[in-house]
């Protein structure tokens, strides 16, 4: 279904669609070149049923031609998980007055599983701010609380950076973490490390190797019954780290291969016949991203699991000819020592109601990632000293 309106200080069109299927492919592709969350991506996403999130993307056309798209999403955050001893208290006496400003529904630009984009050819400073216009028209339609653009790279500093003074506020979110894979073989890789951090990992790896037979398969789908053991290390882990992020269903899992040959891959370790790790990976010609990890946790320290994927995937990205290797978020203390770069991310967020803004912009002084994650703390010092 497509929504359009006109913005006619703009000399602009916006339409709203609620699934990738109403935007044609080429002006997708045309307007997000070379990226691996493609449009086969968010398709993947409208069709496996993610309850949490309500998509819809916004289409910005001059005259008839399309010049950007914005997908966006609707969701449901609580934002107050993180505040605890005196602010507790005081969150408790704010709820009273405002009741739902920590349980906010916003309508965010971005996508929940990853950084942020936005597919702009031209003039983006007057077409970012029909984006937002859009936005606010279709969060009061909504009921949503708060718009917002999530997880932002600092190449859309620029563009973004203008809409603080407009009341959004910008603050750190969780940075994601890369690795320039230029060595020659894994040898080259352990002697760019500390020499306490080459060390440990030649010690693991002897350890593991001299104990016990680990197989690795790589495959790009799953029958039903690997994928069911595959979605269990999934819940497993998300239940172990669990920061308030999306759930994906099995399905979604499923339909990625479908909709992306060639582009998915699962990395499957077993030791014995028993499936004991495994990696969901999206991969280019030079890039492989490491989307989604599932571990047995009754194993994983004891043959240091993390550590042999990561030594693994690594070795296939050298022999394919990978040069960038993405690693996610979270679990920043590992990454650290194995010589990933933080890369920081960008949260912009605006509360609708103007009289509560003051409010809101002092909570979030308080709502820090670091309070999820401690090792984040030794990340910022990093991105600080960069």
């Amino acid at each position: 279904m497509l929504v359009s309106k006109r913005h006619k200080r703009f000399f602009l069109k916006t339409r709203v669609a609620t699934r990738i299927d109403d935007i044609p492919r080429d002006t997708w592709d045309r307007l997000f070149p070379d990226v691996l969350e493609s449009y086969d991506f968010f398709r993947t996403l409208d069709e496996s049923g993610l309850e949490q999130f309500s998509f819809r993307y916004i289409i910005v056309y001059d005259k008839k031609t399309p010049v950007a798209v914005a997908p966006c999403f609707l969701v449901n955050y609580s934002l107050d998980t993180s505040i605890n001893g005196p602010l507790r208290r005081l969150s408790n006496s704010v709820k009273k007055i405002a009741p739902n400003i920590f349980g906010l529904k916003a309508f965010v630009c971005g996508q929940p599983l990853g950084p942020g984009r936005i597919g702009i050819v031209n003039d983006p400073e007057r077409t970012l701010k029909v984006i937002v216009r859009r936005m606010e028209q279709v969060a009061k339609k909504e009921r949503c609380a708060i718009i917002a653009f999530k997880d932002f790279e600092h190449s859309y500093t620029s563009l973004l950076d203008p809409l603080q003074k407009d009341g959004f506020l910008k603050f750190d979110s969780l940075p994601t973490t890369e690795m320039n894979v230029w060595f020659k073989d894994f040898e080259e890789y352990l002697k760019t490390l500390s020499a306490a951090s080459r060390y440990d990992l030649r010690r693991k790896f002897r350890k593991v190797d001299g104990q016990v037979r680990i197989d690795m398969r790589i495959a790009d789908s799953l029958d039903d019954h690997t994928l069911r053991e595959v979605y269990k290390l999934y819940l497993e882990i998300v239940e172990k780290h669990d920061m308030g992020f999306e759930l994906l269903p099995m399905a979604f899992f499923k339909n990625l291969s479908k909709n992306m040959p060639g582009k998915v891959k699962y990395f499957l370790w077993y030791i014995e016949g028993k499936l004991t790790a495994f990696l969901l990976c999206l991969v280019s010609e030079k890039r492989l991203i490491d989307y989604y990890v599932g571990l047995d946790y009754s194993v994983a320290h004891k043959y240091h699991l993390y550590f042999l994927k990561f030594r693994d995937v690594l070795n296939w990205c050298i022999k394919h000819g990978i040069k960038e290797y993405e690693m996610g978020i979270t679990g920043y203390e590992p990454k650290r020592r194995l010589g990933f770069e933080f890369i920081p991310l960008y949260i912009y967020a605006r509360l609708r109601n103007r009289a509560l803004r003051p409010i809101f912009a002092f909570i979030c002084q308080f709502l820090k990632f670091e309070n999820f994650d401690p090792s984040l703390r030794e990340a910022r010092k990093i991105m600080r000293n960069r």
